[in-house]
Order: structure tokens, then C-alpha cells, then sequence
């Protein structure tokens, strides 16, 4: 039963952080639709399918964080991700408050708060 909370906690927390993984795989390399599919199950251990997957691109694009351009060289076509300077400062900014909430959860002392009259 522990192992089920535990796979369930690290799905919750992968998918409200996906845009962000999604960014970072990005941002190491231009990639399409099923490769974030795949990398994101290989690295987290979680499945998101093209239904989650597609549209989390899609609103990346839409909000200027990635640009996509059609690969015409393989089997078939495929819309390849690159990210825009605007996502990468999206990185950034997401890293560095998710640093900081870490290091706050890290250091909480209950013991030491003092109580309110």
C-alpha cells in the first residue's frame, strides 16, 4: 500500500510539473509529440498519452514558450518542439521558485513558531 500512495503522490506531482518537464526536455533538445511521450515515462516512471501530452504542447506554443516547425525527413511527418528565449526564462523562473519552496519545506521548524494570544 505504501508503494501505491508513493506512485501516486509522484504522478500528482510530475503532472501539475509537467509543462515544466516538458520545457526542460525541450530545452535540451528539439523534440516531437511521442519523444516527450516516451522521455517522460523513461525518466518519471509516469505515462501521459498524447491527450495530455499534445495539448500541454500546443498551449506552450500558444503562450510563445516553444515554436514548432514540421520535420518532413523521416517515416513520416512530425511537428518538432524548440524552445524561445521566453521559455527559457520560464525555466528559470519555475526552477528558482521550486528551489525555494523546497528549501522552505526543508527548513520548517513547527517547534520553533510561537503561538499566536
Amino acid at each position: 500500500m505504501i508503494y501505491k500512495n508513493q506512485k501516486e503522490i509522484q504522478t500528482k506531482l510530475t503532472k501539475n510539473l509537467l509543462d515544466i518537464i516538458v520545457l526542460r526536455l525541450i530545452n535540451h533538445q528539439s523534440i516531437h509529440g511521442y519523444q516527450v511521450i516516451t522521455k517522460t515515462r523513461k525518466i518519471f516512471g509516469v505515462y501521459f498519452g498524447p491527450s495530455t501530452v499534445y495539448p500541454l504542447l500546443a498551449n506552450l506554443e500558444k503562450k510563445g514558450y516553444i515554436i514548432s516547425e514540421w520535420n518532413m525527413t523521416g517515416d513520416k511527418p512530425r511537428k518538432v518542439f524548440t524552445i524561445t528565449s521566453s521559455g527559457k526564462d520560464r525555466i528559470k523562473s519555475s526552477e528558482n521558485t521550486l528551489g525555494l519552496i523546497c528549501k522552505t519545506l526543508n527548513t520548517l521548524n513547527f517547534d520553533a513558531e510561537q503561538t499566536e494570544p
